[in-house]
């Protein structure tokens, strides 16, 4: 019998962890599978560009699993029984328990609301494709009008930006409880407040939101501000799914497993991407982000593959290395930083908004050549998975 590979999720983690194991693992004694809600993969990174009318190409699973024998499952996830091995799926016909050897989790992450009454009600957000593509429909409602994004880190600056730059009818604020970009080195910073004003963002920082409404937002200190669409870009939560599966997790529900990416207390499931909770290199957890669910994957995968073939688990870097934000199609900042985050420079303006049209393209080409084009050879499986661990 095959020895059974589910992956969850077909993000920046889980597509190309597949791919990866699919190109490295014999056909004739593996069965990878793919469990996904969409046809399509999804680049989470721009989806406030799909926002804001811009056209991007689509890319289906199938043709970026070509050639792979991974077998794409079209459901939505709504279950993990980490004691029985067994994940239940929903599809248009129905309801399916699909039985496991191997089990990687990448089902990723969801907009966090912190609780704040309204959000689901009355809130956008970019965390999903469909979610996204509301929002357009809402702004291409409107002739003129406010829109009001929600938050000061990565996802929120580049909304706002994005949006402003791409609909210049629409007056644009961002509201944060704290300073926007705080992390930004002074240059850094100083570049983004120059992007802010020249494409007519409205600043509003240290304002805590407090609730949603319909037609804006309340505030800490018994304001409000009106708002034809409020964008919600607080923050990233994980699904539940995995804090009800029996595995061991975090508070914030996030998987905790070992430096091979193993879960703790479940030797068959590994976790990558924005689900799971690991110490980086420099001591702290890595951040939810598409370039640590890139570190996060390949440490994943050559544990498996150790696992499965009976070779030596190699040691992938856990590091964080800097922030890459666009402001608009044509301006940016990439910024470096140190082990401890701090920053050590950055590259602003044309130059680094190429750089992150070079990440988006590149990220989309790893998805489909997750072996970085290179001739692999698919290795047999030499008995049951020893479970080798990497080396703290």
């Amino acid at each position: 019998m095959k020895h059974r590979i589910i992956v969850l999720g077909a993000g920046y983690a889980g597509a190309s962890a597949a791919g990866y194991l699919a190109r490295h693992l014999h056909p004739d004694d593996v069965a990878v599978t793919v469990v996904n809600a969409e046809a399509d993969f999804t680049e989470r990174i721009r989806l406030h560009q799909v926002a804001a009318g811009r056209d991007l190409r689509r890319h289906s699973l199938a043709g970026l699993f070509a050639g792979t024998d991974i077998a794409l499952r079209i459901a939505r996830v709504t279950a993990v029984d980490a004691d029985a091995a067994q994940v239940t799926v929903e599809d248009e016909h129905g309801t399916d328990r699909l039985a496991y050897d191997t089990l990687v989790y990448a089902l990723g992450s969801t907009a966090a609301d912190h609780g704040v009454p309204g959000v689901a009600e009355h809130a956008f957000h970019v965390a999903t494709r469909p979610a996204a593509e509301r929002l357009r429909d809402r702004l291409d409602a409107l002739t003129g009008g406010r829109v009001l994004v929600v938050g000061g880190n990565l996802t929120a600056i580049e909304a706002a930006t994005d949006l402003a730059e791409a609909r210049p009818g629409l007056h644009v604020t961002l509201a944060t409880s704290g300073a926007v970009g705080a992390w930004l080195g002074d240059k850094a910073r100083t570049h983004m407040l120059r992007a802010f004003d020249r494409l007519g963002v409205e600043l509003r920082e240290h304002t805590e939101v407090t609730a949603v409404e319909a037609d804006g937002v309340r505030t800490a200190h018994g304001g409000r501000l009106g708002a034809d669409a409020t964008v919600w870009a607080a923050g990233f939560a994980v699904h539940p799914i995995a804090a009800a599966s029996g595995l061991a997790v975090e508070a914030d529900g996030r998987i905790t497993v070992d430096r091979s990416m193993r879960s703790v207390s479940h030797s068959g499931v590994y976790a990558a991407g924005d689900a799971v909770h690991v110490i980086g290199d420099n001591g702290e957890p890595l951040p939810m982000s598409c370039a640590s669910a890139g570190f996060t994957r390949m440490q994943a995968t050559a544990a498996i593959i150790a696992d499965l073939t009976g070779r030596p688990a190699p040691r992938t870097a856990l590091a964080y290395y800097g922030n890459c934000v666009s402001l608009g199609d044509k301006d940016g900042l990439f910024q470096l930083v140190d082990g401890e985050a701090r920053s050590t420079g950055a590259v602003r303006g044309r130059t680094a908004a190429a750089l992150k049209h070079f990440v988006y393209r590149g990220t989309v080409w790893n998805m489909a050549h997750p072996t970085y084009g290179l001739p692999v050879r698919r290795r047999h499986v030499k008995a049951e998975p020893a479970r080798r661990s990497v080396d703290a």
